[in-house]
């Protein structure tokens, strides 16, 4: 059995999070395909990356510059281009798990994140301009995000919820995900052709909490190796408490009356997998969070790192006692983990906002050169 295809024996599908159209070309996501990866995610930052580090655009935005167009409508054809391109690698596989997987995700733009009608607005328009059954596309889990995710799963739009970071959070994307399906269900609707997932950000949960204790232990050294023994375990312990919180809402009465009309689970898709910490095993956001009706979506070098070294075992209901025990020891010593994820949920919508704002302006300069515009 191929190495990346092993998480799938414990019931996990494994995405590549990344999308370039150099990827694209010389026929790296399609190796990636073959080695096990069932999916793909992008976002504002992965496309300011790929677009401004590679010249493999400048012939569409040269062409569409000449047309009059504007930056925000080149970015959004040359994203486009190359969501459908990934979604046609992935179509096969989408076929043959009969839309478990095979997805490629598009994200509406990170300025409508606190604009409702927008944002459903935008998921509508970017579903119907890419034209594939396996698209996903992403909306993040703010306040007034929440609405938008409901009334596009309502409308048939596969969703991929994104920026979840706390529990609280995750509860009420599952809640709108049923909802949404009740809607349909009760109109005479189709139910069974809708998929979702509900990405809960992992690795940035540990970089703050460890940063919070790294502060109260230089304030405190007589407490210093308690606090620090505290380090490098709040993501995964968060992560394993929202998983048994999906096994609870999917089940029971309310939730088999849609299994019998073909519903699928909103599977939790663990994001930001990355290990952001050197100290820490690259691997530990894919091992430690292995179990079914999941999915892992990792960059590059984490994809890499568990091909040569990872383990895969069944994780994610293993230590639950443990990680409510650590989410109490954390709040004794005066972290609160409330403030940590909606601290978490603005940063994220900020530092997808900031790429994307420098990816257009790179744009806008290359417009203006190509058209014979003065820079600004």
């Amino acid at each position: 059995m191929a190495k990346l295809t092993e998480l799938s024996t414990y019931g996990q599908s494994l995405w590549y999070d990344n999308i370039s159209r150099d990827l694209l070309d010389d026929g790296t996501i399609q190796r990636l395909v073959d080695e096990g990866v069932t999916g793909m995610t992008s976002n504002p930052a992965i496309f300011e990356k790929a677009i401004i580090a590679s010249s493999a655009y400048d012939e569409q935005l040269r062409e569409l510059a000449l047309r009059g167009k504007s930056a925000q409508e080149i970015f959004e054809a040359m994203a486009v281009q190359d969501i459908r391109a990934a979604a046609d690698i992935l179509r096969p596989v989408y076929d043959r798990t009969k839309g478990v997987d095979g997805y490629v995700s598009l994200e509406v733009s990170p300025f409508l994140a606190h604009n409702t009608a927008a944002t459903a607005a935008e998921a509508g328009r970017l579903a119907k301009w890419v034209e594939r059954p396996n698209l996903m596309i992403k909306i993040p889990a703010t306040p007034e995000g929440l609405p938008a995710i409901e009334q596009s799963l309502a409308a048939g739009l596969n969703i991929n919820i994104t920026l979840i970071f706390s529990r609280a959070s995750y509860a009420a994307v599952m809640e709108a995900y049923l909802k949404a399906l009740e809607r349909r269900a009760s109109a005479g609707q189709p139910i069974d052709g809708i998929a979702s997932v509900a990405s809960f950000f992992v690795s940035r949960v540990d970089t703050l909490i460890d940063k919070l204790l790294d502060e109260k232990a230089a304030a405190d050294p007589a407490s210093q190796a308690r606090l620090k023994a505290l380090q490098g375990q709040a993501a995964v312990a968060n992560a394993r408490l929202a998983y048994q919180l999906f096994k609870e809402k999917f089940s029971g009465p309310r939730w088999d009356a849609l299994t019998a009309k073909g519903a699928r689970v909103q599977r939790p898709l663990w994001a930001s997998t990355s290990t952001k910490n050197p100290a820490y095993r690259d691997v530990i956001y894919v091992e430690e969070l292995i179990g079914p009706h999941t999915v892992n979506t990792a960059p590059g070098q984490t994809i890499d790192a568990f091909r040569d070294h990872g383990v895969a075992r069944a994780t994610l209901d293993t230590q639950v006692k443990e990680s409510k025990a650590l989410e109490q020891s954390l709040a004794d010593a005066g972290i609160d983990l409330d403030w940590v994820t909606d601290k978490l949920l603005d940063d994220a919508v900020k530092l997808f906002a900031d790429p994307f704002q420098k990816l257009l302006d790179a744009i806008e300069a290359k417009r203006r050169t190509f058209v014979g515009e003065p820079a600004r």
